[in-house]
């Protein structure tokens, strides 16, 4: 009730704002389009002070009037997630937890931030669920410092002891390298779309146009281990690790720098197609035919 009443506030006197109740913002090329009451939901925050403090004037903006955000647009998600309700779900595998944490200092975000340094989990990956009872009850059992340093201790001893097993498994030579045991075979097809202009004299006369973009399809923490943070997911974000996508591309346009990433963690091409088709045509011979392809080369690792 305490919260319905502050927002109840908040909106009643938003005919005072100058900005409208739908705010539209560009993160980081990342559009997003959200109400002020939430972009307010945090008093002292980066957000609430830019949205409260200031004018529509003194923020910068897109050429499309956009409020602009120089940030990472993948998660300011979460940290809009987090301003709904001051309650956020994380995927069940969410290896950026400590950008998100830094996103959340740069945005004042004190509380999500301690949470993320510092989290109590629940079974749905909540950061928002606290675990142990409230230290505002007196008498509560609190959660024990000497539990997690044995939790600490146990999981360190189990990490000497698979050492020590693949040292043995490992005969006389002694203990294999971690990387390479780590290392999973499977496949990755790297793609991308070109188009080019052939004229008259096709031998003479081949106009190519630069890569545009650069897929990746495969197993998802194949294409993460290859690529690690040149690997756009935005299209695709969450998606576990044993699961296989279609939909990532690289943050590069380069062939030769992903063909060289993927030969680095011992892949091998073992296949390539290509297709092309003629978009347009005219009846005057005199002007260039456009043609787009569209090219695949398969990359495995044993």
């Amino acid at each position: 009730m305490a919260l319905a009443d502050t927002e109840g506030g908040i909106s009643g006197c938003h005919d005072l704002s100058p900005f409208p109740e739908i705010v539209e913002l560009n993160v980081g090329g990342q559009v997003y389009v959200t109400r002020h009451t939430t972009l307010v939901a945090v008093p002292d925050s980066l957000l609430w002070t830019m949205f409260s403090r200031k004018t529509p004037k003194d923020l910068a903006r897109d050429n499309k009037g956009r409020f602009f955000l120089d940030r990472d647009g993948f998660l300011f998600r979460y940290i809009l997630d987090y301003l709904r309700d001051l309650h956020l779900v994380l995927p069940d595998y969410f290896p950026e937890r400590s950008r998100l944490q830094r996103e959340a200092d740069f945005f004042l975000l004190r509380e999500l931030s301690k949470r993320l340094l510092h989290p109590r989990v629940s079974k749905d990956d909540s950061v928002g669920e606290e675990l142990c009872q409230s230290d505002a009850d007196e008498g509560a059992p609190q959660c024990s410092a000497a539990a997690a340093d044995a939790l600490r201790a146990e999981t360190l001893r189990m990490e000497t002891l698979r050492t020590v097993v693949a040292a043995a498994a490992g005969g006389g030579g002694g203990p294999r390298s971690p990387s390479l045991d780590s290392r999973k075979s499977g496949y990755i097809t790297i793609g991308y779309r070109g188009s080019y202009t052939i004229g008259r004299d096709i031998q003479t006369d081949a106009k190519f146009r630069r890569v545009a973009r650069i897929t990746v399809c495969g197993k998802t923490s194949l294409a993460k281990e290859v690529f690690g943070d040149t690997l756009n997911e935005s299209r695709d974000p969450d998606r576990p690790l044993e699961r296989y996508t279609s939909r990532y591309y690289l943050k590069y346009n380069f062939l030769e720098q992903a063909f060289d990433k993927l030969t680095e963690v011992g892949f091998h091409m073992v296949a390539c197609s290509s297709t092309g088709t003629c978009a347009y045509t005219s009846n005057d011979p005199n002007e260039d035919k456009i043609w787009t392809s569209y090219t695949e080369y398969v990359f495995c690792r044993e």
